[in-house]
């Protein structure tokens, strides 16, 4: 067993996988073995995350995931604590496993209760082992996600939600979809658990058998807490994954005999000007080229399109600010689309066709969506071998593939890919886990960032910090993923009483 940190790869595996492991193993090993394994596992964890608890409330559905519950409370009873269990099966129609579990359990004296007990403490421990992978659904767009229909599994639902105790879900948080990451229907917290101003419980989840995406994207992260992991004692053998949750890069140096040139030249095109109106948007733009300049780029031009009217940065004179039509647009690496507003649409052509390296971000990417010609455009840059990353948030990824927000976030690995494989490129789906795509090649999830990046400015960033590990020589989709690990390591490690601005992030990304 070992904690999941964002330092290291780990293969994830989806329900259809876990399941076949799980039948190889259950076939090769003698009868209980795993269920047995399982429970062990549990109770040794929660004693290792709440040892001076008195009080254990475990929760246990009808199912196997029930079982692992009555198998850990067969063993936390023994050390002594009280364990008290709500069981939503009965023994007529329990799975053999989890009969034999509830009869040891009931052998070990444990308590039981309908509900959890009133009395417990935040030092005390409450265990879900409602529902497991039991939900999940390998197209949750197609078919709605069944549940149990028994009240009993709403009231104890809640009673985990709004428990003072340390939570530790068994393989899943109930209702949770292992492979999308989102919440079968009835099933999802009432609130976000930041309303509730620190009240929440501490959440910790032990995956076992085999890593699940679902608890690293989307509603999942939340919901999953602290991700332990145990493959009790079974290999994946040949069951490839189903994702990638991507660990740090490997260190890098610069040679001494290196120059400027040695690490490439990034253009960001956009920062529309609207003086008529009074407004612009070069800030964008500006943040963008300052993400890439202090992630490494050897040179960052600037072309504004607001007609010139901004010579020189005066805050970052590093900038080379330049007009549109004296950009080799050949020879750079292109982050479009950050501010672009209208403007953007007049160039895009250009940049799609000639850029020698390609980031599409924001207005660039709400100006390909409903245009055939500029979709085809970026096609065939994938086909002559022209790296192209899009990087968009939910949003502009539903604009992209003809959508809504809603069905884009009920999916989003399959959103990732169905972009990558739409455009012929990689595709960096921004959010709670973004997602990395690319055409025929395993999706990567990344496990670094926080909310502090919920704030104007920070995509804009994200975009240059992408230019810039393309342009010093990563791959397409190396650079995404890197660039997207060290941008959300650094909200990570942000000062907890400084302010997170967008100016300042593109300021820290590589301190």
């Amino acid at each position: 067993m070992h904690r999941i940190t964002p330092h290291q790869p780990h293969a994830l595996f989806n329900t259809a996988a876990t399941r076949r492991m799980e039948h190889a193993a259950a076939a090769a090993l003698p009868p209980h073995t795993l269920m047995q394994r399982a429970g062990l596992a549990v109770a040794q964890l929660a004693q290792a995350l709440a040892p001076h608890a008195r009080t254990v409330w475990i929760a246990c559905g009808p199912g196997n995931n029930g079982g692992d519950g009555l198998e850990a409370a067969m063993h936390l009873q023994r050390t002594g604590r009280q364990v008290v269990v709500t069981w939503l099966g009965h023994p007529d129609g329990t799975p053999p496993d989890a009969k034999a579990s509830w009869q040891r359990a009931q052998a070990a004296g444990v308590q039981w209760a309908d509900a959890a007990p009133d009395d417990m403490t935040p030092a005390d421990l409450c265990i879900d082992a409602l529902l497991g992978i039991g939900l999940s659904s390998a197209n949750p767009l197609a078919t709605p996600i069944s549940r149990p229909s028994d009240d009993r599994l709403r009231v104890c639902l809640d009673a985990l939600q709004h428990s003072p105790a340390t939570v530790l879900a068994i393989d899943l948080p109930s209702g949770l979809d292992a492979d999308t990451g989102q919440f079968a229907a009835g099933l999802a917290p009432d609130t976000p658990r930041a309303h509730h101003h620190g009240s929440a419980p501490v959440r910790h989840t032990l995956s076992l058998l085999s890593l699940k995406s679902g608890l690293f994207t989307a509603a999942g992260r939340d919901a999953a807490g602290q991700v332990w992991f145990d493959d009790l004692g079974v290999a994946p053998g040949h069951e490839p994954p189903n994702a990638w949750l991507t660990g740090a890069a490997l260190p890098s140096t610069r040679a001494h005999a290196s120059h400027k040139g040695s690490y490439g030249d990034v253009a960001v095109v956009g920062g529309e000007g609207l003086a008529d109106r009074g407004m612009g948007m070069g800030g964008a733009a500006l943040l963008a080229a300052s993400a890439a300049l202090h992630s490494g780029a050897g040179r960052v031009l600037v072309a504004l399109l607001d007609h010139g009217h901004l010579q020189v940065d005066l805050q970052q004179p590093e900038l080379m600010l330049r007009r549109f039509d004296a950009l080799a647009l050949e020879d750079l690496t292109v982050v479009c689309g950050c501010g672009g507003g209208q403007a953007v649409g007049r160039v895009l052509a250009d940049v799609i066709t000639r850029s020698a390296q390609l980031v599409l971000d924001a207005d660039a990417l709400n100006a390909i969506a409903p245009n055939a010609a500029m979709h085809a455009l970026v096609v065939a840059r994938g086909q002559h071998g022209l790296p192209t990353v899009l990087t968009p948030h939910p949003l502009e990824a539903a604009r992209l593939l003809g959508l809504t927000t809603a069905e884009v976030q009920a999916d989003r690995l399959g959103a990732a890919q169905q972009l990558a494989a739409q455009f012929n490129c990689v595709a960096v789906l921004k959010g709670s886990g973004t997602v990395i795509a690319a055409p025929d090649r395993v999706p990567a999830i990344n496990p670094t960032g926080n909310a502090r990046l919920a704030t104007a400015g920070t995509g804009d960033v994200l975009a240059g910090m992408v230019g810039a590990h393309m342009a010093a020589g990563a791959g397409a989709f190396r650079a995404a993923s890197e660039a997207v690990y060290a941008h959300g390591l650094a909200a990570d490690g942000w000062p907890a009483d400084k302010a997170l601005t967008a100016s300042e992030l593109a300021r820290w990304v590589h301190r």
